[in-house]
């Protein structure tokens, strides 16, 4: 495990398998709440064959939090510095939810200092979910009560404490902001321009990144194809490790 400063933020990050051949890699890229080492079997299991490096992204497990609201560039800039310091000129990205938003911003853009040799997406995030009446009415009506409460903050405060997802409760200041930020960008728009092979596993019942988003993948970019896992949710790769692992090693 090393601590490399990578956009001045101190990031944590773990290394496996043949460290001397770094060439080719795999880079895993956890979702939101969680680190590196959230993929479990699967990193080990990848340095069997390949240089293997999975950071905890900025703000989660051992590094530090960005200095300023970061977006999904930033996290992308970020991970561009990690392979780039590592020496390595392949990628193959292995992603969950949030990592998701950052291999799609990685796979559209056309001028990497590398190559990116394929993608699995593990429920990966990006896509702006379907949204209701309901829904709306609530956004609104939170809207409205903050505004209206702006002249009182002490209790302006206690009505916001109890609002918003568990990750958004549970964030700290700065990443309250980075969430709101990365969660409201549609990336829709950049899938045709992904081309690198992307194999799509997606949980059956996944409720966080619903199984309709993947299909919307499978059909714009350019070489995708999807695997459902029957009964899973969206930690598809820790309820059904033995199916997943399966899916990562005939693909990589």
């Amino acid at each position: 495990m090393e601590r490399l400063t990578l956009c001045g933020v101190q990031t944590h990050c773990a290394f496996y398998g043949i460290e001397h051949q770094r060439d080719t890699a795999v880079v895993f890229l956890h979702g939101w709440g969680s680190n590196g080492g959230a993929f479990g079997r699967l990193l080990s299991a990848a340095g069997e064959k390949y240089f293997t490096v999975a950071p905890d992204l900025p703000g989660f497990g051992g590094s530090e939090e960005p200095k300023t609201p970061w977006g999904v560039e930033e996290y992308a800039d970020h991970t561009v510095a990690l392979v780039q310091s590592l020496g390595i000129q392949k990628v193959i990205f292995v992603v969950h939810s949030f990592g998701g938003r950052i291999a799609i911003t990685l796979g559209a853009r056309k001028d990497l200092p590398f190559t990116i040799e394929k993608m699995i997406f593990f429920g990966a995030a990006g896509l702006k979910p379907k949204r209701g009446f309901n829904y709306y009415a609530k956004v609104y009506t939170y809207k409205l009560c903050k505004f209206l409460l702006t002249p009182f903050p002490e209790i302006k405060k206690r009505y916001q404490a109890g609002k918003g997802s568990s990750d958004y409760q549970n964030a700290s200041p700065m990443m309250k902001q980075i969430l709101s930020k990365t969660v409201n960008t549609d990336l829709t728009p950049l899938l045709p321009g992904i081309t690198a092979p992307t194999l799509l596993v997606w949980g059956e019942k996944d409720t966080a990144t619903p199984l309709y988003m993947a299909k919307i993948m499978e059909k714009q970019m350019g070489d995708a194809g999807l695997f459902v896992i029957p009964e899973a949710g969206h930690f598809a790769f820790a309820e059904q490790p033995g199916i997943a692992l399966a899916a990562m090693k005939n693909f990589i």
